[in-house]
């Protein structure tokens, strides 16, 4: 059971960084919006949360700063496909190579020519919020002291649910999604429906990265996000673009991470190439996207450029 509780634990956390992430993407592709770039948000998220957190020593303000350096990322990528109608994949491949980049070359910049951020001070960490509650080292203290975003991600499946499900803005943002032309007629504005739907996936792409920097990790470093960019969105894809399921299989795909992490433990002796063990999320990942992605109904415009007064 105290095995079984630290890989839950583990799945938790890790899983988290992804939650936000995909539910960016469920935002940007709902309508009609490519997100490749979810990579690149997630990695700026990461670099300018860990270093707000460095300058600022206060855990939220560096997690907000992480969700609006995302933001600002996701703009350049709305103008290229929203108002240049701009190739999404190529946008967002562009996305995934300038954020690096810019985090590289500002930590070098900042740190003394360091690519690694200096670690952030536990106190300074994002806090968890059950600590203490339960009794040190009982299962329940295993599992559920974890760090608070988590808990904020988890809510936010429920919350972007109810946005685009519940709200006359969600229905607006898939309106655009199915048939630009048609919202178009019925006086939506489809380019500032985009605009937002895509910004805010890079916020929460950003608060992503942010909340691996600031809470798992404590530092960013280059090989920090290492893919989980595209994993996220291979989720929207698995979810069929829906919060809740997207949700699901981000626990899914930390679940392999953890188990990843757990097997990976020298104490329990077993001897597995760590080589092989750092594969298996990716392998998961392609597995179930081979099993299902047949079954995955995209929103019908999404990836195509759309003019104002086209039908």
């Amino acid at each position: 059971m105290n095995d079984l509780a630290i890989i839950l634990s583990t799945t938790l956390m890790y899983s988290t960084p992804l939650i936000f992430t995909a539910l960016g993407g469920i935002f940007s592709e709902n309508s009609g919006i490519v997100n490749i770039g979810l990579e690149g948000m997630m990695t700026i998220g990461a670099f300018a949360g860990a270093t707000a957190g460095v300058l600022t020593g206060n855990p939220w303000i560096a997690f907000l700063i992480g969700g609006i350096a995302g933001g600002l990322f996701a703009l350049i990528h709305a103008i290229a496909t929203v108002s240049f109608n701009a190739d999404h994949t190529i946008s967002g491949v562009a996305i995934n190579l300038l954020a690096p980049g810019v985090a590289l070359f500002t930590s070098k910049i900042l740190f003394n020519g360091s690519v690694t951020t200096p670690t952030i001070p536990m106190e300074n960490k994002i806090p968890r919020p059950f600590n203490g509650v339960f009794e040190y080292g009982s299962i329940l203290d295993t599992i559920f002291n974890t760090y608070a975003t988590t808990y904020i991600a988890l809510a936010m499946i429920f919350v972007v649910w109810f946005v685009l499900y519940k709200t006359k803005f969600g229905l607006r943002i898939r309106a655009v999604g199915e048939h630009p032309g048609a919202a178009d007629t019925l006086g939506i504005n489809v380019s500032k429906v985009r605009y937002i739907s895509v910004i805010l996936s890079g916020i929460l792409a950003g608060l992503g990265g942010a909340s691996m920097s600031l809470a798992i990790v404590s530092t960013f470093r280059p090989s920090l996000i290492s893919g989980q960019g595209y994993i996220a969105l291979a989720a929207v894809i698995f979810g069929k673009w829906r919060p809740q399921w997207a949700g699901a299989a981000c626990i899914l795909f930390g679940f392999s991470t953890g188990l990843t992490v757990y097997l990976g433990n020298p104490t329990l002796g077993i001897n597995i190439n760590e080589n092989l063990l750092s594969m298996l999320p990716y392998v998961v990942t392609l597995i179930m996207l081979v099993l299902f992605v047949k079954t995955s109904k995209a929103p019908a415009a999404l990836g195509n450029p759309y003019k104002k007064g086209e039908r």
